[in-house]
């Protein structure tokens, strides 16, 4: 049995923070397996940039997005570091947010289990912890029609695509909702979708990497190795491999979050 003890939450500067960080671009200059980032992961984070920029005027934001926590298992306990997109914090209760592009509806089911950790762990700090999934649509399929057309063009996916409102429909841990006004129950995780025209909208379509035609006729790789296991970890380490080709690997992932891609 897993169970979390002494969450802190943490700037980004933070000693000990950064010295996981080192371990993880020693690890990536040491990795020749890596790809290099393609037009899809430069979107996702310019997006991601766009979307903190759209949301500060609306949330009070807080510098520390870091956690600090230990998993404790089989009378071990071991420090981790699980970085959050987006956190708000009050007296009362606290509102995490996460940043995902994707043309794959099935990205949210692997965002599920690790927000659920995520909010497992920030209930040790506030008993109210809200949960939003700022989701920027780059392609998911609209209509049972339009994947029944992909799976019989020349070239179909590996997978057959799953539907938005079918993850929603399997999934009852998630709400699809209209806007930031909706109201939270601090028990599922919302979804506010956007397109990719919203966010040419917020950022202009000159500071965004939106040819993604090469990047679409690149054949599937298989994701690069893992750093290997040791005192840090973050919530992009959980990530199981095999997944789709939008997301980066956890160990570019955590690099690109900390801004040092």
């Amino acid at each position: 049995m897993i169970t979390y003890a002494r969450p802190r939450l943490l700037t980004a500067d933070d000693r000990r923070y950064r010295a996981y960080v080192d371990g993880f671009k020693l690890q990536r200059k040491n990795n020749k397996a890596i790809r290099p980032p393609r037009q899809r992961d430069l979107f996702g984070g310019e997006a991601e940039a766009a979307l903190r920029a759209w949301l500060e005027p609306q949330v009070e934001l807080d510098d520390r997005r870091i956690i600090e926590y230990e998993e404790r298992r089989n009378r071990q306990a071991f420090v981790k570091y699980r970085e959050v997109d987006a956190l708000a914090v009050d007296a009362r209760a606290i509102w995490a947010f996460e940043f995902k592009a994707s043309r794959s509806a099935s990205s949210l089911r692997r965002a599920v289990a690790q927000l659920q950790e995520t909010r497992q762990i920030l209930r040790l700090l506030r008993h109210t912890v809200r949960v939003t999934i700022l989701l920027v649509d780059t392609g998911i399929p609209a209509s049972a029609a339009e994947v029944d057309a992909l799976m019989a063009s020349d070239r179909p996916p590996p997978r057959r695509p799953e539907l938005l409102a079918e993850v929603l429909a399997a999934l009852p841990a998630l709400r699809l909702v209209d806007s930031l006004a909706a109201e939270g129950d601090g028990e599922t995780i919302d979804v506010l979708r956007f397109s990719v025209e919203d966010i040419i909208a917020m950022a202009g379509a000159e500071s965004l990497h939106l040819d993604w035609a090469t990047d679409d006729e690149e054949p599937e790789e298989e994701p690069g190795p893992r750093p290997a296991a040791s005192l840090y970890a973050s919530s992009s380490d959980e990530q199981p491999a095999g997944d789709d080709d939008d997301d980066d690997s956890p160990l570019a992932a955590a690099l690109r979050r900390a801004g040092l891609e």
